[in-house]
């Protein structure tokens, strides 16, 4: 499928490493130009480095919920490569563990920040800059933790309900020439999901009809073929892709 998306753009948020680098490296082998984000600046250069540089990839340091980060970074894509033709909501957080009882507030507003409104803020300023008068396609990286309790990781569950929402709401507010869709991951092998498998991945993996965990490259693949015209017809929709563990098994 190598030059699909030859001489098209693409925006991906928290992509210096782990799902969202994976996610760049497959866009780019089909022919994409990528601006990637994140908060820290050197992991984000290694970044472009890997990707060939900044013939084919750009990186734009700041926090994803800071809406003038967000316009720097509509703005370097147009100006950059000439447009902004797809995005890719990834970045997230999760920085409490347990469940609702004991949920530290200040911590679940800063979740609804990074997860739900930061993606929100971004596909309207995409769309101002952009989408509105040439189209494009959009996907948010949810989690099958959004898709029921999931007391470990209990905000972060909730945040990726809402994220699920967004979705299919924009979707309805985005057509006909703009789609939108979620891919919605079980557990990545990467430093950001080490709470839920360090130490015990096999016993983690059981429960996987597969019998394996993800890799960034599983959930890449997908987005891949959620931002092509092979998926032309699909807006609003919530793609699972989590090695069969929620068929008939508990999510995390």
């Amino acid at each position: 499928m190598a030059g699909r998306f030859e001489g098209r753009t693409a925006i991906i948020t928290g992509a210096s490493r782990g799902i969202g680098l994976g996610i760049a490296q497959r866009l780019v082998a089909d022919g994409a130009r990528v601006v990637l984000t994140a908060r820290k600046p050197e992991p984000l250069e290694e970044a472009v480095a890997a990707l060939g540089g900044p013939d084919h990839a750009r990186g734009v340091a700041g926090r994803v919920d800071d809406v003038d980060h967000q316009a720097e970074v509509v703005a370097t894509a147009i100006e950059a490569f000439g447009s902004a033709d797809l995005l890719v909501n990834n970045a997230g957080i999760n920085p409490v563990a347990g469940g609702l009882l004991q949920l530290d507030l200040e911590a679940a507003r800063k979740t609804v920040d990074v997860n739900c409104f930061a993606g929100i803020s971004l596909v309207q300023q995409v769309h101002r800059g952009w989408m509105a008068e040439h189209g494009g396609a959009i996907v948010n990286v949810s989690s099958v933790a959004g898709l029921g309790p999931t007391p470990l990781i209990a905000m972060y569950g909730a945040s990726k309900s809402m994220l699920n929402y967004i979705t299919q709401e924009l979707a309805v507010e985005l057509g006909p020439n703009v789609r939108i869709n979620a891919v919605l991951p079980a557990v990545v092998k990467t430093q950001f999901a080490t709470l839920l498998y360090e130490g015990r991945e096999e016993k983690v993996a059981e429960p996987y009809p597969l019998k394996r965990l993800g890799v960034p490259e599983d959930i890449a693949g997908v987005v891949a073929f959620l931002l092509s015209e092979d998926a032309g017809w699909m807006t609003g929709q919530l793609v699972t892709v989590d090695g069969g563990v929620t068929v008939g098994s508990a999510a995390i």
